[in-house]
């Protein structure tokens, strides 16, 4: 796989585990075959938004387009704001032990993107849990990626969480994946969770109530030296209240998802993503839209939505790279979904989002990256009120 420095491959876990043999630099644990790596960076983030969605919120840290203002004046009294943090640093540890069953694999890793911190005195943040998983030759079992992406050939951003236009999951697992001479098919069960949007509001609620695994196959192969996935889900989105919003009910519905990463002059790439269906909800970076929406007659209805990306990045010189990078989705919420917002500005059902990157990254050496991002990003919730953001970023990142 090719390393990307700004969103380290390492993260496509359930791949780079189950083939690896040995991890560079790792180290032998005395007295038994198994391997160790301690791996992760350390990243300083400088943003300026030009709008802000006050005080405290992690729109201002990350692109995050529900909380972008929207309506007449959003956002106004918190114009031109910047921060700066290092809460993308993580640090991860894998091993790997030969059997004769193949490859028994572990990765753990965990950032500083849990509870808020103080940016008084201390500025310290949460560690949080990223990733937990484990392998033993085909099989997977524990928390990472969903099977619906492939995190290898998402862009090469500054902002965390890359672009809108992503699908963008992680969640607990078991995988099975079997690798052929030009890829790998693989099936997973994943946990399951819907987001309905609550009648005649533009609240959103977890309803916790649900039965079924959520279902994906995907296949990953090659044509030439372009590189391709396609991935299927299958969700079962349900309900059982009694309170409000009554409602009990479930529907199955699916989604399909096609990207790829195809070389082009010299070290350049071009990358791509598309996807369809009426069970992306939650799967649509960062869990923008609901799963379904409740009727008046208690009834689940699925949105039908639709989104992806394209990408470029190019090599200026072997240091010096830069990557243009475009993403949108939108959603067909059912006739009925609740227009317009009543919780100001940063309230609505989503309706559609749009993001546009541009980047310039320079490597004085191969475990240091700095660069300079400048994103623009809009969003547009149910009834048409919309807003934008206009954001200058600077990062310094050092992997080990």
């Amino acid at each position: 796989m090719p390393f990307t420095p700004m969103r380290p491959l390492c993260l496509a876990v359930g791949a780079a585990l189950a083939a690896a043999s040995t991890f560079a630099s790792a180290q032998t644990l005395p007295g038994t075959d198994t391997t160790l790596r301690i791996g992760g960076y350390v990243k300083l983030d400088a943003i300026f938004n030009s709008r802000s969605c006050g005080a405290n919120c992690g729109g201002d840290q990350l692109l995050t387009p529900q909380l972008i203002p929207v309506g007449p004046g959003a956002g106004d009294n918190e114009r031109g704001q910047l921060t700066v943090h290092a809460r993308q640093s993580r640090v991860n540890v894998r091993t790997n032990t030969p059997t004769t069953k193949g490859p028994f694999t572990t990765f753990i890793e965990g950032d500083f993107f849990g509870a808020a911190g103080n940016e008084t005195v201390s500025n310290s943040h949460g560690f949080r849990l990223r990733h937990a998983y484990g392998t033993l030759g085909d099989f997977g079992a524990g928390q990472t990626w969903t099977n619906f992406m492939n995190v290898a050939w998402d862009p090469e951003t500054l902002n965390f969480g890359g672009t809108v236009g992503e699908i963008f999951v992680r969640q607990p697992q078991v995988r099975w994946t079997r690798r052929t001479g030009t890829g790998a098919w693989s099936i997973s069960l994943e946990n399951p969770e819907a987001i309905f949007a609550v009648p005649g509001t533009d609240k959103t609620f977890r309803a916790d109530d649900d039965r079924y695994p959520d279902i994906v196959g995907r296949v990953d192969f090659s044509v030439g030296n372009t590189k391709l996935f396609v991935a299927a889900l299958a969700r079962n989105i349900r309900i059982d209240s009694a309170a409000a919003p009554a409602a009990v009910d479930d529907e199955w519905g699916a989604g399909l998802t096609i990207g790829g990463l195809v070389p082009t002059a010299g070290r350049d790439d071009f990358r791509f993503l598309a996807y369809g269906g009426n069970s992306i909800g939650r799967y649509n970076t960062p869990g923008f839209y609901v799963d379904g929406v409740i009727d008046a007659a208690g009834q689940i209805e699925l949105p039908a939505i639709i989104g992806g990306f394209v990408a470029y990045r190019h090599f200026w010189t072997p240091d010096l790279r830069s990557s243009l990078v475009f993403g949108a989705s939108r959603a067909n919420n059912p006739s009925g979904t609740f227009a317009g917002s009543t919780s100001g500005p940063l309230g609505g059902i989503n309706k559609s989002d749009a993001a546009a990157h541009v980047n310039l990254i320079y490597s004085p050496w191969k475990n240091i990256d700095v660069g300079v991002e400048y994103t623009y990003a809009e969003r547009e919730i149910e009834g048409g009120l919309s807003g934008t953001l206009n954001r200058v970023q600077f990062s310094a990142q050092y992997n080990f």
